[in-house]
């Protein structure tokens, strides 16, 4: 149960042992959740629900820290390592991100580095910006310029050995640019919106379960025990980090990044080095409003501090880099464009429009369909001729807010205006 703004208000008024039975509870909750995500890739509850249960989690143990002691549970890293597969150690554990969902909680983040570093508060820091694919997080060994092993990030300390089934990832080079004695590029798997709505219409006609979405076909695939079931559904990869390495790659992260690309992988395009917090929240919508055209499915946006200097003063938390944090997206929400509006027939002769989207991942679910109610919404009025969305009408070519919250049939919410396409067409409602 994904705890509501009271529990959480009420919080200070529980027991010792109130509080020791309620982070029991949530923490089951997170476990069960963790391993239907990481080992069984079938989450069983949205990204948004899910970090709602974490902040839940770690609001009762800062509100009740002697119970916190007692129980002394904390979440964990991802989930164990598939059966299956052989156990390889991380030299350097693969952490997971702290989430922001807000700029006030970018503003703490940053105003916590400076405080950890001992820093002016006046002192800038750079960051870089970049997408947060939604895939299953890898790790690539090579020695002397040579792939030698894959590993996936499993519970953060231990992975699975994958290494035989990524040889069909293009993206993944076999050999290095460089002869570099020790390299371990990280980075994530991911499946293309193109190639799992492929994979989707070839298990219909084989009359096999459908994917819910690509980064569930992504880990199935990856994971698969015998390779060549995996060997024709396409994978990618993006670099974006590093663990163990023999030379330095770069001053900063972007530097760093750069480095990778010329060592022969692929990195994503929308990576950018930002000097304030303006430019990280701008770069965010940016993100959010391209997301629709993207041939990939992302969560959010990562910001890390650039600076390698510093990154290491920083160090690491139990659970998550200090330098680094998700800006992520809301999960029942999303940008798309409206392809074409339609009219469909209902049983008792009722005509309902239902806008055509470009498909965009909504809280875990591949939407390619909005509901427009009727003449008067798509107007921008509701029933009784009152404005909604200011009065804005929805054209076909328009740039739209869609949302599922909890609904079966995505609706629109908004239209962006200033994204509106000088030739996106008013819908005439048919007579």
């Amino acid at each position: 149960m994904v705890p509501n703004n009271d529990s959480s208000q009420n919080l200070i008024n529980f027991s010792e042992k109130a509080a020791i039975d309620e982070l029991v509870r949530v923490h089951k909750e997170i476990l069960l959740a963790d391993v239907a995500y990481y080992q069984e890739n079938n989450p069983v509850m949205h990204d948004s629900e899910y970090d709602k249960l974490v902040v839940y989690f770690e609001t009762i143990r800062k509100t009740h820290p002697a119970a916190a002691k007692k129980t002394r549970l904390q979440i964990g890293i991802g989930g164990k390592p598939q059966l299956g597969f052989e156990k390889v150690d991380h030299k350097i554990p693969m952490l997971s991100l702290n989430n922001a969902l807000n700029r006030l909680d970018i503003e703490n983040f940053q105003k916590g580095i400076k405080k950890f570093l001992k820093l002016n508060v006046d002192t800038e820091i750079a960051f870089t910006s970049e997408p947060k694919i939604d895939g299953l997080s890898l790790s690539l060994r090579y020695l002397d310029g040579n792939l030698v092993q894959a590993v996936t990030r499993g519970d953060g300390y231990q992975g699975e050995n994958v290494t035989s089934n990524i040889r069909f990832i293009r993206d993944v080079p076999k050999k290095l640019s460089e002869k570099i004695s020790v390299l371990e590029v990280r980075g994530e798997v991911y499946m293309s919106r193109n190639n799992f709505s492929s994979l989707n219409q070839a298990q219909i006609e084989k009359g096999l379960k459908i994917f819910a979405n690509p980064r569930n076909a992504a880990a199935g695939t990856l994971r698969q025990l015998k390779v060549e079931e995996g060997s024709d559904r396409r994978l990618n990869f993006f670099a974006y980090s590093w663990g163990e390495t023999s030379n330095l790659l770069g001053q900063g992260q972007f530097e760093a990044v750069n480095k990778l690309a010329e060592l022969g992988f692929k990195t994503n395009e929308l990576t950018q080095k930002c000097e304030t917090i303006d430019e990280l929240i701008s770069h965010y919508e940016k993100i959010l409003i391209e997301r629709a055209d993207l041939n990939y499915d992302i969560d959010g946006v990562v910001y890390k501090v650039d600076e390698l200097r510093l990154q290491k003063r920083l160090g690491f938390t139990s659970t998550a880099p200090r330098w680094a944090i998700a800006h992520k997206f809301p999960s029942e929400t999303a940008v798309t464009q409206i392809l074409n509006i339609e009219i469909q027939v209902g049983r008792t002769g009722s005509l309902s429009p239902v806008a055509r989207l470009k498909p965009i991942n909504v809280g875990g679910v591949m939407v390619s369909n909005a509901t427009l109610h009727n003449e008067d919404y798509i107007l921008g009025l509701d029933g009784e001729g009152t404005k909604i969305r200011n009065g804005v009408d929805i054209r076909i070519g328009d740039w739209v807010e869609v949302y599922r919250a909890g609904d079966v049939i995505p609706k629109v919410s908004s239209v962006i205006l200033d994204k509106r396409p000088s030739d996106a067409k008013k819908y005439i409602f048919p007579k």
